[in-house]
This record gives structure tokens, sequence and C-alpha cells, in this order.
């Protein structure tokens, strides 16, 4: 009879349930958890598994996190600084060369105020080369002659000209003149007709001051202003500093045009001295650039040219202090000039004379002029020999050439 079976025994049944559980730990190690699964991190499984522990996944080398796609860095491109939107890229200005003034050179006396030293900077630019020519500035920024009390140009004027010793005197203010005024007990408003009336005088003493030194002055007039009102006072400013500079007999520069466009209006760019389009004024459109100083000089350049007795090639003439009268109707022109000779178009001699205008001329229809032959008998007179249309044969022999003049140097 066989032996029956004995039950299990509570070892191998513990063994058993043992092996059970750590089947199922090891499964469920095996798989990712809902927190590693979204942070995407694989897990690779091995035989290791069922028998040790998985360690802290943060360090456990056999834990790798599948790559993630970097983020685009987008690249922006280069942004320009504003001063450089809608410039157009100009070679360099070369640097103008400034010479030692000679110790003899003559003034060029700036006086007035800001604009007034913007000039003047200009016109150092203008004779930077010229060794005869120095300018001074002597402006005040804030002055003008509403405020006399600040600063007395009439007066300070004869005292700079008694110390500088100028050849010329360069005036150039007004920028700093819309405000009230004060007349006698009162102060007046700009632009009444009180205040017009005593800057008007103000101005004429102004001009008659510099007429008394007897040193030439130019009056370089006001351009225009951002402001509309500040432009319709420069255009009344302008027109009292003309009549007080033609009273004095002197010259006003008018700059009013190279300031504005085509219609009047104020402009802050514009052609510079060579035509080139630049920025004129800054953007307070009242000061100006050095560009526009340099083309306030432009336009007193010339006038000063002339009182200083200099040509367009750069050399000096002397200026006499009076130019010799001529009688009317006779013309005056200089004894020591190279000139040729006024030569016709058309033959002198086909209206009866040997003269060009002023001659003696046939009276008309004498039958016996080469003009009157040619016209009404069709007649042409006959060519000399040699030129083109003297079809003569045998060819007529040719006048024998004059003997050349001789000179003598003469020396001195």
């Amino acid at each position: 009879m066989a032996p029956s079976r004995r039950p299990n025994s509570p070892v191998r049944l513990t063994m058993l349930l043992l092996a059970v559980a750590v089947g199922t730990t090891a499964i469920a190690t095996t798989l990712p958890s809902a927190a590693l699964a979204q942070e995407g991190i694989l897990r690779r499984w091995s035989l290791r598994d069922l028998f040790i522990p998985r360690r802290d996944p943060r360090v456990d080398p056999y834990i790798y996190e599948q790559p993630r796609a970097q983020p685009r860095k987008l690249r922006r491109a280069p942004t320009k600084p504003k001063s450089a939107l809608g410039a157009v890229s100009r070679p360099a200005e070369p640097a103008v060369p400034v010479v030692e003034k000679l110790p003899d050179a003559r003034v060029v006396l700036v006086i007035g105020d800001f604009l007034g030293a913007g000039i003047a900077e200009g016109l150092t630019t203008v004779f930077a080369e010229n060794a005869k020519i120095r300018v001074v500035d002597k402006t005040s920024g804030s002055s003008g002659f509403v405020r006399d009390d600040y600063y007395n140009w009439p007066e300070q004027a004869k005292v700079l000209i008694e110390q500088e010793k100028p050849a010329v005197v360069v005036v150039m203010m007004g920028s700093n003149d819309r405000q009230q005024m004060r007349v006698g007990d009162n102060r007046e408003p700009p632009m009444s007709p009180a205040w017009i009336k005593e800057y008007t005088a103000r101005t004429e003493t102004m001009a008659k001051a510099l007429s008394e030194t007897k040193v030439p002055f130019i009056w370089v007039g006001m351009p225009a202003f951002k402001s509309a009102k500040a432009t319709t006072d420069m255009l009344a400013f302008n027109d009292i500093y003309r009549a007080a500079t033609e009273s004095a007999k002197s010259e006003f520069v008018d700059v009013w045009d190279g300031f504005v466009d085509e219609s009047g209006a104020f402009v802050t760019s514009g052609p510079d001295v060579s035509g080139q389009p630049v920025r004129l004024r800054s953007d307070d459109g009242i000061n100006v650039t050095k560009a526009g100083k340099r083309k306030l000089a432009f336009y007193a350049e010339k006038p000063l040219n002339k009182i200083l007795g200099i040509t367009p090639q750069g050399t000096e003439v002397a200026v006499p202090a009076s130019l010799p009268q001529a009688t009317p109707g006779e013309l005056s022109v200089p004894g020591n000039i190279d000139r040729t000779v006024p030569v016709s178009l058309s033959d002198p001699e086909l209206d009866g004379g040997t003269e060009l205008m002023g001659g003696n001329v046939a009276a008309k229809g004498d039958p016996n002029t080469p003009g009157e032959k040619l016209i009404v008998q069709g007649i042409a007179p006959v060519a000399p020999p040699g030129r083109a249309d003297d079809f003569s044969w045998p060819p007529k022999p040719l006048p024998a050439a004059p003997a050349p003049e001789t000179t003598t140097a003469i020396k001195q």
C-alpha cells in the first residue's frame, strides 16, 4: 500500500510565499511609476532586479533619461542705432589744415548772441588756411537788444573795436529778443507797437555806433525757426536790421533762403555749401549744426572777401580808399589787362564799312555796297585768295605775311 502524501510543511509554504512576494516586487519595480513616466525616465531591466533592490533613480547608473530636444534659440538681426536710421553713409570730411596766423594778420571781429558764435565758428573754418586773416569771436550767448541792462551792445561794441583793431566787423543777433522789454516805467510785450518802436531805435543806435568807428561792418540776418510764431518774428527783425544797416551805408546779408524749403517753411535738413543733403538745425529748431554754421559763413564770405580785397582765387589785392569816378558816358577800363580784340562772326564789309558796332555805316539802298549787291542782284563779293570759296584757277598767290612785331622787355 502506497504511503499517503504529507501535507506541505510550514517551512515549504513560507518559502513559496516568499518567492511569490519577491517575484511580485521585482515585476513591480521594473514597471515605471506614474511620476517617473511623466518625467520621461526609462528603466533598463536586468536579472539583478530580482535579487537586488533598485536604488535611487537619480544616482542609479542603470537608469538613463531620454534625450530631450533643446529649444531653438531665435537669433535677432542686429539693430542699427537710431542715429543711423535713414542716414546716408558718407566719407569722413577731411580735416581742414590750420595755419599759424601772422602777427600782422587782419582781424574779423564777430559780435552777437549764440547764433553769432555759430557764424564765428564757420568763418574760422573758411579762413583756416589764410595766415593773413584771423577771426576773433567776442559774442555773448545770452545777449541781445532787449536786456541792455545785462549787456549793452552799442557801448561794448566800441570797446571791443578799440581793443581788437579789426579790419571788418560781423554782427548777428536777435535770437534772445522775443521777450518783454522795459520802456520807461512799463514792461511792453514783444512785438507790440511800443516794443517795436523801442527795438528799432536800439537797433539804429547799434548801427550808428559801428558806423562812427569808421570800421566797415556787415549785418547777418536771422534764419527761420521751427516755431511758426518765432519765424514770423524773425522776419520782422530782419526788416528792422536791414533798414538800420542800409541807413548806416553798410551791407545786410540775408541767409533766409538757405534754411527754408521751396515754399518758405522751416527745414531741419537741406543742402550744404557743396550741395549735399545734410542736417542743418538741431532738434530744438533754433540752434545750428556744424554744417549749418558753415552755411551761415558761406553767405557772409562773399561780402567779407570784397571788403578784405580777397579775389575768388584766394589772392589779396590792395583796396584803394576811394575809386576814381568815370565821367558820364565814359567806360572806365584798367590799362594793364590782357584781352582779345572782339571778333565778328560775319564780314563787316558786307554792310559797307570796315568797323564793328559804332562805325560809320553806309546808307541803306546804296547799290554799290557788297551787301546790296548780294541781296538785290545776287552777286557775291570776290573771295580773297586762299579762302575756302576761292575757286579761281590757277590759284591766286597768297599775300605775304606781315613781319612779326618785336617787343623790348622793360626791366624794372
